[in-house]
């Protein structure tokens, strides 16, 4: 595949969904499969929604991902500008040339004339639809003379440019992920193009942009495949070679129906935006997933494999593997159902698998108050031992806090089914043995203690849990004489001896 170009292109009216996230990713993807560029443009045509930190939360976003654009806004700017806001005085030369072929028309009616046909449409039951069929009787250049027009335009009264469906055609279109598409154009209204205000509509420099951008594949969301039939008609109103179209299926709801949304994340507490959102105007913060604790290549991986199936059973993937991998004939047509368990999964699994060197530092940071007299070997060691029970970094604390606090308090339930009336003399031998213990690691600990166990014919339960309690402070945690080696004789023998003070 020669010359692949894609680009994502989301307005910045505020924070990035993962649904964009995944639109990003996509792209991202494909381009790399076939050694392309991936493109990032800002499309904030719309002021009345624009938000003055949302482009930097887009672009701080794709770099958290680590799915960074190729070209953009300040980036290999080849094909610049990449914000369409600056790049209003391309648009109108575009419009007027649809108009000039008689593609489209200038429509002058007001807003007031528009709501009272509307009403009246409702008032006999029916809709209306600025149409090939409406468009013949409302206030616009075809029904006007040139004159009239010109007469208009001159005097400087609002108007707005619309697009000239064609009557009676069935367009045969092709869509990468879900085949023949055919649309019969008498179906489809006249949408507005271009407003007197200098600004286009999504619509007109959506499609200018990608012609004047060389983009050769538009990989968007299935909220934009309504578009499809007018963007195929405006490349064949303008001559062009239009690029080939791939609409990718919702992220649904945990349950399955409707697409997922900030109200789905709130109300059963898992993110859906990538990082922390504050709103300037509520002041309201949204939790994303890098706060959140999640790795980044976890959310990737996730986001990957909402809607695109690799055709095995392999689930992990690194971003080099979903680049080698993907394939747009291998995304379903029919929505991903989202899950915060298996995204958890996915976040323990990578856990697992990360330079536990990365963590040590995630962990320091988390804990600096807590661990500032232990060195980073000693912190490897502990992560190493307890993140198999982990799913974020911020759990590490509580799985291995033992290793670095000697417990002060014990658990309740466990002290009174465990600590019996002969514990605390059981404790003290097992104390001494422990002292005895002169090359002090876990297989000599081990070895003397389980000898102890059998000379004096006592169960190993009755010894070994109210050890784990003294050592610990509750019944957690791994090998119980590798966190006695990791803590030291010293504050093994302080510990047992504490809770025979407390416990006995």
């Amino acid at each position: 595949m020669e010359n692949v170009r894609v680009r994502f292109a989301p307005s910045p009216t505020g924070p990035l969904h993962i649904g964009g996230v995944r639109t990003a990713l996509f792209n991202y993807l494909f381009a790399k499969k076939h050694n392309g560029t991936f493109v990032l443009r800002i499309e904030d045509t719309d002021q009345t929604r624009y938000v003055a930190n949302a482009e930097n939360y887009i672009t701080e976003s794709l770099e958290w991902c680590g799915i960074p654009f190729d070209e953009g806004p300040g980036k290999n700017e080849k094909f610049g500008p990449y914000r369409q806001s600056e790049r209003k005085d391309i648009y109108k030369k575009y419009a007027d040339a649809l108009v000039a072929s008689n593609q489209a028309y200038y429509a002058f009616d007001t807003a007031e004339e528009l709501t009272d046909i509307r009403n009246q449409a409702e008032a006999n039951k029916t809709v209306f639809v600025y149409n090939n069929v409406s468009r013949e009787t409302l206030n616009n250049s075809i029904n006007l003379s040139k004159e009239e027009v010109e007469n208009k335009l001159t005097a400087g009264e609002k108007y707005v440019i619309r697009f000239k469906t064609p009557k009676d055609q069935k367009l045969i279109l092709d869509d990468m992920i879900r085949g023949e598409i055919t649309i019969d154009t008498n179906t489809l209204d006249d949408k507005i193009l271009f407003k007197s205000d200098g600004m286009p509509t999504y619509h007109l420099a959506n499609i200018v942009d990608d012609h004047l951008m060389e983009i050769s594949h538009v990989i968007r969301g299935e909220e934009w495949l309504p578009s499809l039939p007018l963007h195929s008609l405006l490349y064949e109103a303008f001559g062009w070679i239009a690029p080939k179209f791939a609409h990718l299926p919702l992220i649904l709801k945990p349950v399955g129906k409707g697409k997922l949304s900030k109200r789905d994340g709130d109300k059963l507490g898992f993110p859906v935006f990538p990082l922390d959102y504050i709103n300037k105007e509520t002041n309201e913060v949204s939790t994303g997933y890098k706060e959140e604790g999640y790795f980044n290549d976890a959310f990737i991986n996730m986001l990957a494999l909402l809607g695109w199936n690799p055709g095995t059973e392999q689930e992990l993937f690194s971003l080099e593997e979903l680049c080698k991998e993907f394939s747009i004939e291998r995304v379903s047509k029919s929505g991903a159902k989202f899950s915060i368990d298996k995204t958890k999964w996915f976040n323990q699994q990578y856990m697992m698998s990360t330079d536990v060197s990365k963590i040590v530092i995630e962990f320091k940071i988390l804990n600096k108050d807590l661990i500032s007299d232990y060195d980073d070997d000693y912190i490897y060691k502990v992560i190493t031992s307890v993140r198999e029970r982990a799913t974020f970094t911020k759990d590490l604390w509580e799985l291995s806090d033992y290793y670095f606090v000697n417990p002060t308090s014990y658990d309740e339930k466990t002290a009174r089914k465990q600590w019996k009336e002969d514990t605390s003399a059981i404790m003290t031998a097992v104390l001494e043995t422990i002292k005895n213990v002169t090359e002090f690691n876990s297989k000599n600990i081990e070895g003397k203690v389980k000898e102890y166990i059998t000379a004096n014919e006592l169960g190993f339960g009755k010894v070994l849990q109210p050890l784990r309690l003294s050592i610990v402070g509750a019944m957690k945690g791994p090998d119980l004489f590798e966190i006695i080696e990791m803590i030291g004789k010293e504050n093994a023998i302080k510990r047992i001896e504490n809770a025979i003070q407390k416990l006995g």
